[in-house]
């Protein structure tokens, strides 16, 4: 998929970055990132909350600070202007994105959670940097910042659509009330509410009942958040161009209760035990719909991707191998 951005088109071009301040390499990465953008003419823009102005609001509005407060090096926009860089600060809201030609994202999978929030309403290709330990997502690690910005600058990347899922939660004793809505990149969960007990309920694949079981809750992934919550809970690794979703139950009391794969056309659903405790619907661990006993999860294949940069970086096997540190010894592969 070529890249023609509309801020191009207008006649500059424009990068936002998301960055975890927690990390002291977060420094050093945006320092990079602004001074290859200060010399190709590329705008920056960054988020109000990885600032050094958010931190020292949260300071004076803090009534009771924490005794080892986090380790934090916010960005300093002022200091990225010093270095030449033309930098915008944004509020972290859906419109965020738009005009950007590429999200870059410096962190974590969490922190790739976050950014693809402001690329997705706004379909802006996110690319991951990866400054902490498994960083599942990331595309390239920061020690290669400089080699990435060079590719992003040349337009040396292609992008790729990654599946998301649409998320609808239905209330029947509430006919007036329109349904929920969400959407997920990872997955949905539909989990208990509370600690006690389990919650009762009934799967349901194309209009018709699977399984009912008592559990913690159940999952449904796409193939790009099987390596995440779902492997957790004992789902299958799916390669993220594989065309699917999969059902995860989550410490299920029940014979039959395996993962799931079906067709990218299914329809899942989860119905709520309307005897039973009531449940909470988390989109990616980060967007929550409540779900009261009795009513229903439905998840469908979204119309809409989330566009990923892919800058011919390692096969997703050996990134497996990697991140898991999986052993390989023994392998000599195919011999001629």
């Amino acid at each position: 998929m070529a890249m023609d951005a509309a801020a191009d088109r207008a006649g500059h071009r424009e990068f936002l970055v998301v960055a975890h301040t927690g990390r002291e390499i977060v420094t050093q990465t945006m320092d990079a990132i602004a001074r290859h953008c200060a010399g190709a003419g590329v705008r920056l823009r960054v988020v109000d909350h990885d600032t050094k102005a958010r931190e020292q609001q949260i300071d004076v509005v803090d009534v009771a600070p924490e005794i080892n407060p986090p380790e934090s090096h916010p960005v300093d926009p002022e200091h990225l202007r010093r270095i030449g860089a033309a930098v915008e600060v944004t509020s972290a809201i859906p419109a965020s994105a738009e005009g950007c030609e590429v999200v870059i994202v410096l962190g974590g999978d969490g922190t790739f959670l976050r950014a693809a929030e402001l690329a997705y309403p706004a379909q802006v290709p996110v690319l991951g940097i990866n400054l902490g330990r498994i960083g599942f997502l990331a595309e390239a690690e920061a020690n290669r910042i400089d080699e990435v910005m060079q590719q992003l600058i040349d337009r040396d990347y292609r992008v790729e659509p990654r599946m998301t899922l649409d998320v609808t939660v239905i209330d029947p004793a509430q006919p007036d009330h329109p349904p929920v809505r969400s959407w997920a990149l990872n997955e949905v969960a539909i989990l208990n509410k509370t600690n006690n007990g389990v919650l009762e309920l009934v799967t349901e694949v194309d209009g018709r009942p699977v399984s009912a079981f008592g559990a913690d809750g159940v999952l449904v992934s796409t193939p790009t958040g099987s390596t995440a919550y779902a492997f957790s809970a004992g789902g299958p690794v799916m390669w993220p161009d594989l065309e699917a979703m999969l059902v995860v139950p989550s410490n299920a009391h029940a014979l039959f209760a395996r993962p799931l794969v079906t067709s990218p056309r299914s329809r899942i659903a989860v119905e709520i035990d309307k005897g039973g405790r009531s449940a909470v619907a988390l989109c990616d661990g980060r967007r929550r719909i409540d779900v009261p006993a009795g009513a229903r999860v439905e998840v469908v294949r979204s119309d809409r991707s989330v566009l990923w940069v892919r800058i011919d970086s390692d096969p997703f096997t050996d990134r497996l191998v990697t991140k898991f540190d999986l052993p390989v010894t023994g392998w000599r592969g195919r011999q001629t």
